[in-house]
């Protein structure tokens, strides 16, 4: 068969390196050799002879999961072969987290990750009740993280003299070293009066990295993640 679709554009080529790459800007592919976790419903194709788990998170992980609706639904993979991993055609990146890191990710932005990896739920420092319910998935250990993002991200340097602002629909995560806080950028009077209807940021202080990204989730959208 001939065609441009059996380029080597799209063709997909033997595993260059063992563990998660990026397999194209819409798909990261995992050379699994034990176990690895990932979103449930993300694997698009798989060969070689694995199995796939859901996995639970227990009560305790459920009964957060349905208070804060942020709880990840996991699957585990586990045996010897190649699987590919994608979500709603959004973009795939890949961050290595070193033993002594913290990444702070929002679970709708979790694709998979390295079974060497741990996360916890955990509250925004600084939300409270107030910000409408922001949990936020921690992880730590040594190991890569899969990330999808709808469009291209905006990694932001956040340093003591030039903290930074962010839209809570439109934040990724944001390194270790930050403090978070809610910000009110106007006034009730302000917003009568016709102001942009962005009355609520997350503040990050301190030094280390947001990530944003360049689109705020559609009411539709939210429910769905």
């Amino acid at each position: 068969m001939k065609g441009d679709l059996f380029s080597s554009e799209h063709m997909v080529q033997p595993a260059s390196a063992p563990g998660m790459t990026v397999e194209n800007s819409k798909c990261v592919r995992y050379s699994v050799n034990g176990e690895m976790l990932a979103r449930q419903g993300a694997m698009i194709a798989y060969r070689g002879r694995l199995q796939f788990e859901r996995k639970g998170q227990g009560v305790g992980g459920m009964l957060k999961r349905a208070v804060t609706g942020e709880g990840l639904p996991l699957m585990a993979v586990r045996g010897q072969g190649e699987a590919w991993f994608a979500h709603e055609a959004q973009n795939c990146f890949i961050v290595e987290v070193e033993p002594g890191d913290e990444f702070t990710v929002n679970g709708r932005n979790v694709l998979c990750f390295d079974a060497s990896l741990s996360y916890r739920i955990s509250t925004v420092k600084g939300s409270g009740i107030a910000g409408g319910g922001l949990f936020n998935s921690v992880f730590t250990g040594h190991g890569r993280l899969g990330l999808v993002c709808e469009g291209s991200p905006l990694v932001i340097p956040v340093s003591p003299q030039y903290p930074v602002y962010v839209d809570t629909d439109a934040i990724v995560g944001w390194s270790a070293g930050l403090e978070t806080s809610l910000h009110r950028s106007q006034s009730m009077g302000s917003m009568l009066r016709g102001g942009s209807g962005e009355a609520v940021q997350l503040l990050l202080q301190g030094e280390g990295y947001v990530v944003v990204r360049p689109s705020e989730a559609t009411p539709q959208k939210a429910q769905q993640h």
